[in-house]
């Protein structure tokens, strides 16, 4: 148990040899950490939680020196040592004198608040080119970091593998609460695929020692610009979560700046890591990874909703924030590894352009849509009717054929930038879908038709609605639907790999979740 005058003496300014004028105690669920002017002094917590084993002084005393050892690596002048915390003959703590040691404490050098780079980007205090030369540390830090040996060994597949059945077994009673049953599915097919799909990877990693002694919690609230950059307040608990691929590292923090809403910040981190380091294996690990970093943040903070001691507001703030976590865990698992060409195709009316847009955000994509493409080519607005007769004017096959192969170019530029696209169209000809394919092919892209159908009934609603939409681009008409219907070529001509069948007389929401599965997990 904590020495149970510990806190009421850590209060105390004249506890402390250099005499702050005031202390203020901040509580985490593993330690006290006391605030004495310019210095800290962080006392751990006597707590076992499984991961980590604070419940013996001995073991209080080894965590300590290891944090001081380890966090020296990317703060050496942040973290002074350890202070023992000594009991005289009449009860009275102190650090100094002959009496029985009671405790310890890690004393830091105090770092600037106004400094910490969570705050500076809140406040715009910062510049975008401040990620250069922070992934430029990180990356001098992974390239002498210990490896080899037991970290290889704990770090490497199966441990991996560990991790996400212990996070999909402790999360099993949040669904439905902070995440929804489906795409907590979603994320563990997801992650079972990829470590079956990239296996042979994992292992390269081990072999060429990328599973370092990493830093293991590297998010915005550890690092300050305080003159140089200073990383701070590494995991020193559990080696578990510290001996990992430098993949993850970076993703960490990746996945830290595009929940606080900085993804351009993120791109630019990953983008300067990959160049300093040349680990260009980083992007295709980045997104398993970050889905594993919002994954676990989901799942620690849905464990507050466990504690009847936060109050109904403390319950809500946790709720809204495990679920944001777990959507873009979600999101991660989603989103394609390459360049990704993907068809939205099949009758109007449909659902293509509401999959289109459900999916867009997910996948990071951009979207081409057919209709607005062929009024802009024709200098309509986009929301400007145009009834033609079937096959006749705006929709005549000539016409139809010169807005494709405008989409197909503005979709190359997309492709070559490295970024996946939908085209929103019907792609009713089989010419059209095998020059999608080629395109695709010959840029090294990904290639995907989701084939959106719907039941009749449900179309000609839509239809009908559609008409007095303001600005709605689509001119499809239920009177014409049977004649678009006899016109179509059957998607029958593609890998089945390459084709999907959504079926969207659901809502947008479930029809996305659907859309996603085909391109996550195709049949073929």
């Amino acid at each position: 148990m904590t020495h149970p005058k510990l806190v009421e003496t850590m209060l105390r300014p004249d506890f402390y040899p250099h005499r702050p004028e005031s202390v203020e105690l901040v509580q985490t669920h593993i330690s006290y950490v006391f605030l004495a002017g310019d210095e800290v002094y962080k006392v751990k917590k006597p707590v076992d939680f499984g991961f980590l084993d604070f419940t013996t002084l001995e073991k209080r005393k080894f965590y300590c020196g290891e944090e001081v050892r380890l966090n020296r690596r990317l703060a050496p002048g942040a973290y002074l040592g350890v202070a023992e915390i000594r009991e005289d003959a009449r009860g009275r703590l102190s650090f100094a004198g002959d009496g029985p040691v009671v405790d310890y404490a890690v004393r830091m050098r105090r770092l600037p608040e106004e400094r910490m780079l969570k705050r500076l980007l809140r406040e715009g205090a910062a510049d975008i080119s401040v990620m250069d030369a922070v992934a430029r540390k990180v990356a001098a830090f992974h390239a002498v970091a210990e490896t080899g040996g037991r970290i290889d060994e704990i770090g490497g597949i199966d441990t991996i593998r560990h991790n996400h059945d212990e996070n999909f077994d402790q999360t099993a009673k949040y669904r439905e609460v902070t995440i929804p049953a489906r795409r907590w599915a979603f994320v563990r097919d997801y992650v079972a695929s990829f470590l079956g799909r990239r296996e042979g990877l994992f292992r390269r990693r081990v072999a060429e020692h990328r599973i370092r002694d990493c830093h293991g919690d590297l998010h915005l609230e550890h690092i300050c610009l305080a003159g140089e950059i200073v990383i701070f307040d590494c995991i020193e608990f559990n080696e578990r979560f510290r001996f990992e691929d430098t993949a993850a590292e970076v993703a960490f923090l990746a996945m830290d700046l595009d929940y606080n809403g900085y993804p351009e910040w993120a791109e630019t981190f990953v983008d300067a890591y990959v160049r300093h380091s040349g680990d260009g294996d980083v992007r295709t690990l980045l997104n398993f990874y970050r889905c594993y970093y919002a994954f676990v943040r989901g799942k620690v903070v849905s464990f507050r909703l466990d504690d009847g001691a936060i109050g109904e507001e403390g319950r809500r703030e946790a709720r809204e924030m495990a679920e944001k976590y777990f959507d873009w865990a979600y999101t991660y698992a989603a989103r394609p590894e390459r360049p990704a060409l993907i068809l939205t195709a099949g009758l109007m009316g449909t659902g293509k352009s509401v999959v289109a847009r459900q999916i867009a955000p997910r996948l990071g994509a951009r979207i081409i849509q057919m209709d607005a493409l062929r009024k802009e080519l024709a200098g309509l607005a986009p929301g400007e009717k145009r009834p033609e007769v079937f096959g006749a004017g705006l929709y005549s096959e000539g016409v139809s054929q010169r807005t494709y192969a405008a989409a197909l170019e503005r979709a190359a530029e997309e492709l070559r930038a490295g970024r996946p696209v939908i085209l929103d169209g019907s792609y009713k000809r089989r010419e059209e879908r095998l020059r999608a394919l080629e395109t695709a092919r010959r840029l090294g892209a990904d290639f995907f038709v989701l084939e959106c159908r719907c039941r009749e009934d449900d179309v000609r609603t839509r239809l009908d609605g559609r008409q007095s939409e303001p600005g709605e681009p689509s001119d499809g008409r239920w009177e014409i639907f049977r004649q678009q219907q006899a016109d179509y070529d059957a998607v029958c001509e593609l890998p089945g790999e390459c084709h999907g069948v959504v079926e969207t007389d659901v809502s947008p929401e479930e029809a996305a979740d659907r859309a996603l599965r085909c391109l996550r997990f195709p049949a073929g």
